[in-house]
């Protein structure tokens, strides 16, 4: 079983001369004591592409020490991870590796550096005895995994041993640990000469300095790109040269950048998002379905609004894929959306009028399902079709589908996008408000709201490009889009409604605090009805379209 902590550390550079200062008296610190001498030996995986050190994530095998075991460690902010642990084991456990699937794709996980560290541990404690935080005087050594076997042996083809000095400082104080603290140590041993590490991480000096160096920032993209291909072919059909086409940086994707620019680093914003935020689904961290469902919709709907830059023919195919995902995260979204409006909705009935053990039935129905979405999302992620539709993503932004369109200006082709997205819009509200009341309406109302997400999407990729203009549109259609929602959500609640008062009526409880609960959803749905008119009409006043053409 893993589990996880959170490290809030900062490391230095020190060498033979390096003497800490007295931190006894800094900040909340009372006493410094000493605790010994640890012998730690590492070996660090990755993949051989070093797929994993691109992205700021280390995962290693360390013997020795009070935390022996498999670490990996998770970026969660500056100067900040989380470290997940699992015991010890001759492979890489699977409750790790299944961390960072999204990260390898069907890369394996080999060993990649060795370190070795003589640690010298000092904790600083409270005027209590309560610890604050630990100082960590390191000696380190380190070479290519499997290129020596100790300390001293001769490195092979410009791959060398490396060796050096530094200190560590982390927070230990549970949950009243303060970063200030870090603030105070770092100037007390900045007035004795010592500054701030260059390299992020033990990891990343030993890849440097042993020639095995991680990739560049800017690389890492690239570094977690399966390969080229999926749209070769594409772009001869459309007589573009390869140069010239390929990729995009954020240099480019502003007002005056191309088209292809622009929704280029969309797309690979949005694909960023969703590998990020795989562990945390996995780890079931709160809000990560919602988020990571909320950038697969943003993909697929890029796709769909900017079929003048990427070629559909190509994008549809994977468009279909991204809205499988979604559906599949959405299982688990929806419940946990419906379960907080069934939970206020009950809290809001008099006690008087809550007859049976509603709060109870409510509970049963509510973990059946979440059982039920966990285990679907899961299933989902890690399954084979999840990992092609990264792969293939990868590989359409390494080698995009672009369409002449794409070399055009970024604001005049969003403009188009946006634009014809609301006329979709439009019709579609026109269309649920002339329908008859009742599940025609239901139906047409949701259609409305779906365009409304596309329409907001749309503007939303294009502020790069068109600025303050299809910032206030979108937040005027993200209005009518909230209102469908909360009429889509009462829809839904209506449905489960009534299966719970099925669940209780045969069970012998009755089902009246259920059916009141319906007629308040009914009673709410036509109140987002009347409102539609007024707040369509804002949102679809002319002087917001025309703002938007360059």
């Amino acid at each position: 079983m893993a589990d996880t902590v959170r490290e809030i550390e900062r490391k230095y550079e020190a060498d033979s001369t390096t003497r800490l200062p007295d931190l006894a008296g800094i900040d909340r610190v009372a006493t410094v004591v000493e605790q010994g001498v640890e012998d730690l030996d590492a070996l660090y995986y990755d993949t051989p592409d070093q797929r994993l050190t691109a992205a700021g994530i280390t995962l290693r095998r360390r013997t020795g020490g009070r935390d022996a075991g498999w670490h990996l460690k998770l970026p969660a902010g500056p100067g900040e991870r989380e470290e997940i642990r699992a015991p010890l084991s001759d492979v890489p456990p699977p409750e790790l590796t299944s961390l960072v699937r999204a990260r390898v794709l069907d890369r394996d996980l080999v060993p990649v550096v060795r370190l070795r560290t003589r640690r010298t541990v000092r904790e600083l404690r409270d005027a209590a005895g309560a610890p604050l935080a630990e100082v960590a005087v390191d000696e380190v050594w380190a070479w290519p995994a499997g290129e020596a076997e100790k300390p001293g042996a001769a490195g092979v083809a410009g791959r060398t041993e490396a060796r050096w000095r530094e200190i560590e400082v982390e927070l230990t104080g549970g949950g009243e640990r303060d970063p200030g603290l870090l603030d105070e140590v770092e100037r007390a041993l900045a007035a004795v000469g010592v500054h701030p590490a260059s390299a992020p991480s033990k990891l990343a000096r030993a890849l440097e300095e042993t020639g095995l160096r991680p990739a560049r920032p800017e690389d890492r993209t690239a570094a977690v790109a399966p390969g080229k291909g999926v749209a070769a072919a594409s772009r001869k059909n459309f007589g573009e040269k390869e140069s010239g086409k390929k990729g995009s940086g954020k240099e480019g994707a502003g007002k005056k950048g191309t088209a292809g620019d622009l929704v280029l680093e969309y797309v690979r914003e949005q694909l960023r998002v969703i590998v990020e935020l795989d562990p945390a689904v996995r780890r079931d961290v709160p809000d990560s379905v919602h988020r990571m469902r909320v950038a697969t919709r943003r993909l697929r709907s890029a796709f769909r609004s900017y079929t003048k830059v990427l070629d559909r023919g190509v994008t549809a195919p994977v468009g279909g894929e991204l809205k499988w995902l979604a559906a599949e995260l959405g299982v688990e979204r929806d419940r946990e959306v419906l379960t907080d409006r069934l939970v206020t909705a009950v809290a809001d009935v008099p006690r008087t009028l809550r007859l049976g053990p509603v709060d109870a039935r409510l509970r049963i129905w509510s973990e059946r399902h979440r059982a039920e979405s966990r285990d679907r999302v899961l299933a989902t992620l890690d399954g084979d079709r999840y990992l092609a539709l990264l792969k293939t993503l990868h590989a359409l932004l390494e080698d995009p589908p672009l369409r002449p369109a794409a070399g055009r200006p970024a604001p005049e082709i969003a403009a188009r996008a946006v634009l014809k997205d609301y006329r979709r819009l439009a019709r579609r509200v026109r269309t649920a408000l002339d329908a008859p009341a009742g599940q025609d309406r239901d139906v047409a109302l949701h259609r409305a709201r779906k365009a409304a997400k596309r329409t907001r999407y749309a503007a939303e990729a294009a502020r790069p490009a068109l600025g303050r203009p299809a910032k206030k549109f979108a937040k005027r259609v993200k209005r009518v889009q909230q209102l469908l929602g909360d009429h889509q959500d009462s829809v839904v609640a209506r449905g489960a409604l009534r299966e719970l008062a099925t669940q209780a009526q045969q069970a012998g409880e009755g089902g009246f605090t259920f059916g009141l609960l319906y007629g308040r959803e009914e009673a709410r749905a036509a109140d987002r009805e009347r409102e539609l008119p007024r707040v369509w009409k804002k949102a679809s006043r002319r002087k917001y379209r025309a703002a938007l053409r360059p």
